[in-house]
């Protein structure tokens, strides 16, 4: 793009759209890295300028400054990494790897500028005399936390080091989702109709479309998306197109090809590791969980030991059932991964009275969004509007404004739930726009991204129970942005500690699994009419049913990425041996795969969000198990008191508070870890081999 146009660049001109939403229309990938350039040339000024500035530093010179700086960028990377996730493309993907090195040499260049901290560090040194409000003194407690965890007050050759290496981790964590996102594109099982036994009419049509739009019309196909894979493995009666999938689906990563990431995992694994040296940690996990609720990895660990053992007690009870079952079906073999799903179905079925396709149609997408809606509007009062004048990213995306109780706008929710090629897998939570209001208010703007199949022909999209689970969890994120009311932009929404910030969205589950949601939306796709109360009791009954498995699965995960991270010096590193070794130390039951095995591992190697802090979902779960209880203990789901505390103590409330605090003030206590147990089920599996 010429000089001359960059004026009309719509990512640098005013965005004059409902809620000031990007102008997404006029949006083209050739806009991205001219206005990267040019954002990140202003913000460098700024910055540089705030460290420069001669008067003595103030709260409102140096941290209200920093907070300003940068703004331009902040809405072109926002815009940029949203549509990177979830609606990339060639173009796209070859901007990412040229600005992710770029980003990372400007925020260490952020970082590392001893100018800047030296006004920082003055500031927190007299902290007792600026007369700051709470939300300030943790703002400013936040930027000085931040700097010295990035290597501020360094020796030169340090800092330079640390900057090096921050580079050429952006760049191997955007090259590390490329090649997954690469992987799963390519991947297509195509079925004929013979090749169809067991499958739902749903899941037949979904796969039908899929063959039609990749081209191989009259045929069905299965991708690696979950939405595609899991209900595939669960109902496919064919054994070895079972094993087939689960053998493409298991080694995304690992092709050896060009988009083989168990090089680029070992790499950042062994840059994690001295980095953590150099800021004086003894390996990277000690690093990273300095600054969370767990603050070391030995409680993380602790806590993954606590149900890891009671987790596979209960799964090699669970196996053997499911071998009885193939046992009883004439079949002599020992069960696979790729049996698992299959079978396990069938004891549910068996068990519970239950049948997936009995269960779906009660499950529609439209409805479980009111759902959610609905549960967001009786404990905090809010209503969701839906409006179709904003141009958005891709024709599936929907938007919603977001009022309180009295009509005042609140957010712009939006909603993009169908998987597409496109699109990398997994489900999340991310913003356009973060709740501010430094310079007066400024609404957000958050998205919900999934994988979702889509409904054709006039048909509803239908979801799993677990998919609905999923809908409800990434809403509860959306909610810990959209009720963010606090003044500064770096302690907003989600930006939290990462063992904290699956409270909100694990909390929100529980909702539906409540009767009386059920009762209003659990309407049948076809008939309207509401789930059969014995089948939604039934449906109830079996929430704790394979909790064996999903506890040996997540927990083998998150023991790896710890056991990986904690290395203080690793050499020569596969990561797949280490992998296969650290299963056997944990004696991993055979029959169970990970969850994420670490080719693919993205939570953790696609960026740094979740390395060496996977285990962050069950730190939460205690959270959640026990914060649910309080709405149980007052026989109200939707309690105002209790509703009124946890807007109030954590969604509204983002890092603008101590996150042990922030809990008692919402519970009235600590949370008590036995709930765990309870919810998933196991506070009375035997604690040896089963």
């Amino acid at each position: 793009m010429s000089e001359t146009n960059m004026s009309d660049n719509p990512l640098l001109k005013p965005w004059t759209g409902p809620f000031e939403t990007p102008p997404f229309e006029r949006i083209k990938p050739a806009h991205f890295r001219p206005a990267f350039d040019i954002a990140l040339k202003q913000a460098r000024g700024e910055i540089d300028a705030v460290a420069a500035n001669p008067e003595p530093p103030t709260f409102a010179n140096t941290i209200e400054a920093l907070e300003r700086a940068g703004r331009s960028l902040t809405r072109v990377a926002s815009v940029f990494f949203n549509l990177a996730g979830a609606a990339t493309n060639d173009e796209l993907e070859a901007v990412e790897r040229e600005i992710a090195p770029i980003m990372s040499r400007h925020r260490s260049a952020t970082y590392l500028n001893e100018a800047l901290f030296s006004r920082i560090d003055a500031l927190k040194t007299n902290e007792q005399n600026l007369d700051l409000t709470g939300e300030q003194s943790r703002v400013l407690n936040r930027y000085h936390l931040n700097f010295t965890r990035n290597g501020a007050g360094l020796p030169a050759e340090s800092k330079a080091r640390l900057a090096e290496i921050g580079e050429r981790l952006a760049s191997l964590g955007a090259q590390f989702g490329q090649n997954v996102l690469a992987d799963e594109k390519s991947y297509l099982l195509l079925l004929d109709e013979s090749e169809r036994d067991g499958l739902s009419k749903s899941f037949i049509a979904s796969a039908a479309r899929t063959a039609a739009e990749r081209g191989f019309p009259g045929k069905y196909g299965v991708t690696l998306s979950r939405s595609s894979i899991e209900p595939f493995l669960q109902f496919s009666k064919r054994r070895d197109l079972r094993e087939k999938a689960f053998r493409a689906w298991a080694a995304r990563g690992e092709s050896g090809g060009p988009t083989d990431n168990r090089a680029i995992a070992a790499e950042m694994v062994i840059l994690r590791a001295e980095r953590a040296r150099l800021l004086g940690y003894e390996s990277f996990a000690h690093f990273r969980l300095a600054d969370t609720m767990a603050k070391a990895p030995a409680a993380a660990l602790d806590l993954l030991q606590s149900v890891w053992e009671p987790g596979r007690a209960r799964a090699a009870k669970e196996e053997e059932a499911l071998q009885d079952i193939i046992a009883s079906e004439g079949g002599n073999f020992k069960v696979a991964p790729w049996d698992w799903r299959y079978y396990a179905e069938k004891r549910r079925g068996a068990e519970f009275d239950l049948d997936e396709n009995d269960i779906k149609p009660y499950f529609q997408l439209d409805q479980m969004i009111e759902a959610a809606f609905y549960a967001a509007h009786r404990l905090f009062g809010l209503t969701f509007t839906e409006r179709f004048d904003i141009a958005l990213y891709h024709p599936d995306v929907r938007a919603w404004t977001v009022t309180g109780r009295e009509g005042a706008p609140v957010a712009l929710f939006l909603g993009d739930y169908f998987s597409r090629a496109s699109k990398h897998s997994g489900a999340w939570m991310s913003d356009f726009r973060g709740q501010q209001k430094l310079d007066g208010p400024e609404l957000p703007i958050i998205v919900n991204v999934m994988n979702f199949s889509k409904g054709g022909d006039g048909e509803p999209s239908l979801l799993s129970f677990d998919d609905a689970r999923t809908l409800f969890h990434e809403f509860g994120h959306g909610l810990h942005g959209m009720l963010s009311d606090v003044t500064y932009p770096t302690i907003s929404g989600t930006n939290v500690a990462r063992d904290f910030v699956e409270f909100p969205s694990q909390l929100y589950e529980h909702w539906l699994e409540q009767p009386e949601i059920l009762r209003r939306f659990a309407l049948h796709a076809q008939t309207g009419e509401p789930m059969p109360e014995a089948l939604l009791q039934r449906l109830l009954s079996a929430r704790r049913f394979n909790q064996g498995f999903a506890t040996v699965e997540y927990a083998a995960s998150a023991l790896v990425d710890l056991g990986l991270h904690l290395d203080p010096a690793p050499r020569d590193l596969d990561v797949v041996a280490f992998e296969k070794q650290e299963l056997a130390r944990l004696r991993m039951p055979e029959a169970i795969a990970m969850r994420h095995r670490t080719p693919h591992f993205q939570h953790i190697f696609s960026g740094d969000s979740y390395s060496a802090a996977y285990y962050s979902y069950l730190w939460s779960e205690i959270l959640d198990a026990d914060g649910f209880e309080a709405f149980e203990e007052a026989r109200d789901i939707f309690d105002p008191t209790v509703a009124g505390r946890l807007r109030d103590f954590v969604y509204a409330a983002g890092d603008s508070r101590d996150y042990e605090t922030a809990y008692r003030e919402f519970r009235g206590r600590a949370p008590l870890p036995q709930a765990l147990l309870r919810k998933r089920g196991l506070e009375t599996a035997p604690a040896g081999d089963a």
